[in-house]
């Protein structure tokens, strides 16, 4: 998946491989933030469908990395139904995780081990935030848009990160229909 050099074994990841494992994807993040070890860094992100999707990437060389992709702004009132919803989803796509963040928004997170990080999982894991999130599409429209409806001209859009897609649509067929 990709054509840059793997950490060696056993060493940890720094946010450098990081910065360069995501270039190597055509992504650039628009802001990075460190404190006390951890390196975060926030992307903006397209499937085929879902476009805009807002996703922080949480790097913690002693763990590894955590990807969240912010479903919806912050529910409001319908957090019962919208519970249900994030809990049935947990089923049905494996190696994701869906929760509601501290402020109320609902995120799908993919988490990798700091022995498995790589190019090709991070590659895979933001493939996989980006092919759920256009799954959902239509089941999350009412989080995001008033009466549930896409704004004008949205399905016509071009994606900003045909290359991640590209990379990863033959590993996760489920979601990308490959």
């Amino acid at each position: 998946m990709s054509s840059q050099p793997v950490v060696e074994p056993g060493a940890a990841t720094v946010a450098a491989d990081v910065e360069r494992w995501l270039a190597d994807l055509g992504l650039a993040p628009q802001q990075r933030t460190e404190r006390d070890g951890i390196t975060a860094w926030d992307l903006d992100l397209d499937g085929r469908r879902r476009f805009d999707l807002r996703t922080t990437l949480i790097l913690d060389p002693a763990l590894g990395l955590i990807c969240w992709g912010h479903l919806a702004p912050p529910l409001g009132d319908s957090l019962r139904k919208a519970y249900r919803t994030l809990l049935a989803w947990n089923d049905d796509y494996p190696f994701a995780k869906f929760a509601v963040a501290e402020d109320g928004r609902p995120i799908l997170s993919v988490e990798i081990a700091a022995r498995h990080l790589d190019a090709a999982e991070l590659g895979l894991a933001l493939g996989r935030i980006v092919g759920i999130a256009d799954r959902l599409l239509e089941q999350t429209a009412g989080w995001l848009w008033i009466g549930g409806r896409l704004p004008a001209g949205y399905g016509d859009r071009t994606g900003r990160n045909p290359q991640l897609i590209e990379r990863c649509a033959a590993r996760l067929p489920e979601l990308f229909g490959t």
